[in-house]
């Protein structure tokens, strides 16, 4: 146990209390679990917690009860291992004490001769839902957050349980989504209702006295009353559904995410290996892959979206910021359209649409309409709030209507012209302190702001689409945005449930300039003679969320082919732009047919005689990646690489085991053989030195 000691763990203490419930002859013991802060510090269980809850359930037992139930303090239940104890760890006996520890102590809810619950009253994630699955019943509150197993996203496997006892629950099919796809799928999390239908629990009850149904339920349970019936395994289907899982995985991933795999050895293991053999086999697992570098990525990427993203680093502060009653959108298309109602839905003030001409107003509109009705049609939005954001969202030919909006954004065609031309009629309009935001994804916002006569309130606001998926938002600072422009960017960024970097004026900012210039060598390579399937397959080893080509279908050849001239002009030693690339964006042509390379895309190519291998492309890929992020830090376009490794992880998707892409770049010495030197230091994101 000493050896395991974080001084820096929560304590989420377990406090036992008798609880009298009607139509049972001797009391209940309920277990509470709270580490004495808000819903904002959610319970964890570090050692010092699970010796607590150990402690518990012996004193809920010596009571002889009727039953024993677990919850948690008020909107959570646990959210499970505490993660900063995690690069403390440094041996694999550590690993395997951590295990142990967690399969000891739950196993006493598990092996108890009296009735056990959980009480699940708010979000279970990882440990805490394994705690949930050791006792006998589970009810499920309507209000929780959320609830998953996300380890395999961290570099880690359930550890205590989990990949033994939920596919016997819930049945293969089931149980794998929740272990390996859910969190390989941006950590998808499971609404209460989606929960209860995969049979996690056993009965989803109302928020409101959630405490008091749960008692009275499982009292029902205790007496007899109330059967809990659980549909049968099939366990006929088990191997072939691990096999077409597998099958996947090597398609996505191509081994590089090794606990997606162990996982997949756990689950197989569950269809007939007694509980005891496969715990101690998940027990190995997790002191294999605790000392792993891509746990270390992960943990370092975790904290990063979890820790950074909320804290901005260079952000004013938040008192400079000015209210926004009204928000101005400059265009109607895709994009204005998708803005639109991402501003009315998290600001609920006023928005209005402009465009040249009326159809092109209508069609915006009507895709906000068509949007909001999808959403009522699934039950995800009720009719009056589908009514009000409705009501708030508007459209005009005339630009006057911005006259009294506080918040202007543009997006508009992307040209320097065009833009400035947008913001000479907008700063007629509009009052000296309006806002005024361009969702530019590689122009300057300093030069767009340069004839105006209030330069100082023009900020970049660049989104990624598809808008309301993706979380990252690149707020640029141009050379004369101040601070109070900076702080309202920054809140009504917040107000919109984005995650902010703060980035200098810099062309193509963070995550348009690196995938550029990555791709741009990918590109290169083709341009050479490298075979395009070649080209496109040889970052498979990374396991990226998708392959180069398909990413260049998403991003769309001509919107990439210009991005890339434009970073030509700044930099043309290091931005080559494709004359193949030019001919596949004029023609039309999708890059990807049917998840494969498009045949007619190599009728139009016209390539050169030095064809690369594939770990050659790979190879000039990630040197050209590790080589322009030193400039970028260099430049001062973020503050650190924290911040870059942020933007690839919240803006492309790139993943957690990568760390985003320092730590990996850092791991396989790359960085130091094209920088000279790491980006990180030895333990930020890797095993300590």
């Amino acid at each position: 146990m000493a050896t395991l000691d974080n001084p820096n763990e929560v304590v989420t203490k377990a406090l036992v209390r008798q609880v009298n419930v009607p139509g049972l002859d001797r009391p209940a013991a309920l277990i509470t679990l709270d580490n004495g802060l808000d819903h904002r510090k959610p319970n964890t269980l570090g050692p010092a917690g699970l010796a607590s809850l150990d402690a518990a359930i012996t004193e809920a037992l010596a009571g002889e009860p009727a039953f024993v139930a677990v919850t948690g303090k008020p909107y959570v239940f646990c959210v499970g291992a505490d993660l900063t104890a995690m690069p403390l760890v440094t041996s694999r006996e550590q690993g395997l004490e951590i295990g142990r520890m967690g399969h000891r102590v739950f196993a006493r809810l598990r092996d108890a001769a009296v009735p056990t619950f959980a009480f699940v009253n708010g979000a279970a994630m990882g440990g805490g839902l394994e705690l949930a699955l050791h006792c006998h019943y589970r009810t499920l509150s309507g209000g929780a957050a959320a609830l998953a197993l996300p380890e395999v996203s961290l570099g880690l496997v359930p550890g205590w349980g989990g990949t033994q006892l939920l596919p016997n629950l819930i049945g293969i099919p089931a149980a794998a989504q929740v272990i390996i796809q859910n969190p390989l799928i941006q950590n998808k999390m499971l609404k209460p209702k989606q929960a209860a239908e995969l049979g996690i629990a056993d009965i989803l009850l109302e928020p409101a006295d959630f405490l008091e149904l749960s008692l009275e339920w499982a009292a029902g349970v205790v007496r007899g009353d109330v059967t809990v019936t659980r549909p049968e395994i099939d366990r006929e289907m088990w191997d072939g559904v691990l096999y077409f899982a597998r099958h996947q995985l090597d398609q996505r991933l191509h081994g590089a995410v090794p606990s997606a795999y162990r996982a997949l050895d756990l689950l197989a293991l569950a269809k007939e290996t007694p509980f005891a053999d496969g715990a101690a086999a998940e027990v190995e697992a997790l002191a294999d892959l605790i000392v792993s570098p891509e746990l270390r990525s992960g943990l370092y990427a975790f904290d990063l979206v979890q820790r950074r993203a909320k804290r901005p680093a260079g952000a004013p502060s938040a008192d400079l910021a000015r209210p926004v009653t009204k928000v101005g959108i400059v265009g109607a298309g895709l994009m204005a359209s998708q803005l639109a109602l991402l501003f009315a839905r998290r600001l609920q003030v006023p928005v209005v649409l402009t465009d040249l001409d009326q159809s092109r107003v209508d069609a915006g509109l009507g895709y906000v309409h068509a949007e909001i009705e999808k959403q009522v049609g699934k039950g995800r939005m009720d009719t009056g709030t589908a009514a009000k954001l409705l009501a708030l969202v508007s459209g005009s030919v005339d630009k006057s209507v911005f006259a009294d909006a506080d918040f202007v954004i543009e997006a508009v065609f992307e040209d320097l012209k065009v833009k400035k031309h947008v913001w000479a009629e907008v700063e007629a309009i509009v009052s000296p302190t309006a806002i005024l935001a361009t969702n530019t994804s590689s122009l300057s916002v300093t030069e767009m702001a340069a004839e105006l006569t209030h330069p100082q309130r023009v900020v970049g606001f660049h989104f990624f689409n598809p808008v309301a998926v993706l979380p990252l938002l690149e707020i640029v600072r141009g050379e004369r945005t101040d601070d109070a422009t900076l702080a309202t960017a920054f809140a009504v960024g917040k107000q919109l449930r984005k995650s902010c970097v703060l980035v200098s004026d810099a062309p193509a900012f963070v995550v348009n300039r690196l995938l550029t210039r990555f791709l741009g060598e990918v590109f290169a390579a083709v341009d050479a003679g490298t075979p395009v399937e070649t080209a496109d397959a040889a970052m498979d080893p990374l396991g990226l969320p998708m392959r180069p080509l398909a990413l260049l279908q998403l991003v769309g050849p001509p919107v990439a082919h210009h991005v890339a001239g434009t970073l030509h002009a700044a930099f043309p030693d290091r931005f080559t732009v494709s004359d193949n690339l030019r001919r596949i964006a004029e023609s039309g042509q999708p890059m990807m047919v049917d998840d494969d390379v498009n045949p007619e895309i190599g009728k139009l190519l016209e390539v050169g005689a030095q064809p690369l291998t594939a770990e050659q492309v790979r190879e000039r890929a990630l040197d050209a990646l590790a080589q322009e992020i030193r400039l970028m830090l260099d430049e001062g376009v973020v503050a650190e690489p924290q911040d870059i490794d942020l933007c690839l992880i919240l803006g492309a998707g790139w993943p957690f085991h990568l760390g985003g892409i320092t730590p990996y770049l850092d791991r396989t010495g790359t960085a130091e053989r094209v920088t000279g030197r790491r980006f990180l230091p030895p333990g930020v994101a890797s095993p300590p030195a």
